[in-house]
Parts: C-alpha cells; structure tokens; sequence
C-alpha cells in the first residue's frame, strides 16, 4: 500500500482489523524526522526589521500583519521578505506584555537549500518585556517545551534565536533579547503519521487514553490550568492551548492531546500568571490535578513513565541555555518536589487520584 492509498473513513467493505492495520502501516509510512530548522539546537542569529511602533500600537486589537524582512545570520546567511503579526490574546495587552508575540509568515516559500526549507508560517515566542527577569520567564518557557520533548515525540518543538529587532523607519536595533521558534502542528503532525483533529468539541470517548492521561500528568508537572483537552475558547474551535492529533479526519478516534503555551505554568511563574477563576489554588506555583477518573490506571502508568525519566527532565532544565541559576535552581527544585510525591503511592492517590475530575 502507498502511503497516498492510505484510508481517510472505515470502507464498509474493510473488516475493522483490516482497517486498524491500515491506518498503523500509514501512520509509520508517513512519519518523518524534523525538517531542518528544528534538527538542531544550536542556538540561530535573527534580526528581524518591521515597522515595530506601528505593530506594537496595533497589537491589543488587532492581529493583521505588516511588511517585514528576517535575516539570519550564516554562513551561509539568509534573508526574506515576510509578514509579521502580533499574536495570543492576553500577551497582546500592554498590561501583560510591552512586546507581544510573533507570528511570522514567508512570502515565498525559502528554498531546499535553506534552513528554514518545508516552513510556511512560525510562531516566535518572545521576552513580553524589557527586564531581565522576563528574559528568564521566556527562556523557561522553552525549556517546558523541551521537558514535553523528552516525554514524548509527539510535542511541539522548538528553537532558540537570540534576535535583534531592528525598527523600520530607522534602521536602529529596538531591542535585543532571546526568543524561540516554535515548530507549526502540520510539521509535528507529519512527522508523527499523524494529522490535525479540528472539531467544535470532543467526546471523552474520542480521546486515547494513554495519552490524555501522560499530558494531565505533564500538565500536572508543570503547574499547568491554562488549557482544555474538550473544549475551546469562546469564539473558537476546540481546544484551549491543545491541538488534538489523530489517524483519520473522517473517524476522529484515538485522539492525542498536544499541549503548548506554557507562560501560565508554576513552573514559569510569570507574574502576570494567575489560577484560571473557580480553580481552588492560591497561586500558578500550587498543583492541581486536572485529569479524568475513568483514566485513573493510565495516570499511574505515566507516573511511573515520568519517574524513569526524572534524571533525564531536570538534565534538560539544568542544560537550558543563558537561564539563570536561580532561575535553573526554582525550575528543579519545583520538578523534584513533583517527583517526591509520585514516588509515593499515598502522595498519587492523596493529590493525583482522588483529585480527578467525573
């Protein structure tokens, strides 16, 4: 079978196991490796030139997009003409961010040859604002992807950019800080066989279990409420800060919850991160378990799948490149003391298991 043959909807004339075997062939025919851009964790050289007054003026009401030009230094170097738009909904406002996040989008595609060869349009997660400390909230924020990564494949990924953002009208560097990239959900979902689920809703029935349960888990770990795995934000489709990746559009079953912008976690601690109205936390820096009951067994299971690799996720917090040790230091201590309480099966079931949701 070519993966171009692959089933989209049961065909009443395909046994159940034959089209279950269909779809795991087409999954893994069609997986693939990272495009180039994130096969590296070197860290790139960015300088970004737009008109940066205009755009940060439009940001709290508008996303639309404005001429710019991205560089990226070599060898060899490479620079584009493309749009750059504000994006989110709360790093917008000027109360919460003086810099907003970045969408950026190619106005021709760059060639094979290129680094950024196979992308279309990138989010840039950026410093929100000027202090240091926010520098250390953003870099956080990239090493809580990169714990995800190393929890499962199937997880955004990212790449660091230490960026000058250059104002238009006057060629002068406005700012010079760290950001990130972040990888586009049809190039994670490609590179996993799989494809975007996008629904009004979804039925707990529809969802994996295994994995639900490994992202309430990670979620958990993070200090995470910012986000749905079923519904959406008003206005949108679902779901709250998840993508939901699946074998079939036209049988959306078996579906994978991916998680992303993690600003609000304990583990970031921005300041601006507050629990989310009606969650019983004082602060972002107290757990609170938002998993499922009916995915109870399975939550024990990624515990112990989480512990295997504790060595290996507070190794890749300590590694998060220009982080400061303090920053590294609050960042570990607040993993281990997750790590303390799912090595004791009294701690799971006292803030894990009797702590799910109905």
């Amino acid at each position: 079978m070519r993966t171009s043959e692959c089933p989209d909807a049961r065909s009443p004339g395909w046994p159940v196991w034959l089209f279950a075997m269909a779809l795991a062939f087409c999954s893994a025919a069609s997986a693939s490796g990272p495009k180039p851009l994130f096969a590296s964790e070197d860290i790139l050289k960015l300088r970004i030139e737009a008109p940066f007054d205009d755009l940060i003026r439009a940001a709290p009401g508008s996303t639309r997009p404005f001429e710019a030009k991205l560089t990226l230094s070599g060898p060899p170097s490479e620079a584009y003409a493309i749009h750059l738009s504000a994006r989110g909904v709360s790093r917008r406002s000027p109360s919460t961010c003086e810099f907003p996040p970045l969408r950026i989008e190619f106005k021709e595609r760059p060639d094979d040859a290129s680094l950024f060869r196979g992308q279309k349009s990138l989010k840039l997660a950026t410093h929100c604002r000027r202090s240091g400390d926010f520098q250390n909230y953003n870099l956080l924020e990239y090493a809580a992807y990169r714990l995800l990564n190393v929890v499962t494949p199937v997880s955004f990924r990212v790449r660091l950019a230490d960026i000058d953002y250059v104002e238009s009208r006057t060629g002068a560097v406005r700012i010079h800080r760290l950001g990130f990239l972040i990888e586009n959900v049809d190039e994670l979902a490609a590179r996993n066989g799989l494809r975007e689920i996008k629904a009004e809703k979804i039925e707990r029935a529809q969802l994996n279990a295994g994995a639900v349960a490994r992202s309430d888990l990670f979620q958990y770990m993070i200090g995470n409420q910012d986000w749905s795995d079923r519904l959406p934000m008003a206005g949108s489709i679902c779901c709250h800060n998840i993508k939901l990746l699946g074998a079939s559009l036209a049988d959306p079953h078996d579906l994978i919850p991916v998680a992303y912008d993690f600003d609000s976690s304990g583990f970031v601690d921005a300041p601006y991160a507050l629990p989310p109205a009606g969650v019983p936390i004082p602060t972002v820096r107290v757990r609170n378990y938002r998993g499922l009951c009916q995915f109870n067994d399975q939550a024990i299971a990624a515990a112990h799948d989480l512990m295997e690799k504790r060595a290996e996720l507070v190794a890749s917090v300590i590694s998060t490149p220009n982080l400061s040790e303090r920053s590294k230091r609050s960042a570990t201590d607040y993993l281990e003391e997750f790590f303390n309480q799912i090595a004791d099966p009294a701690q799971i079931s006292l803030h894990i298991l009797q702590k799910c949701r109905n």
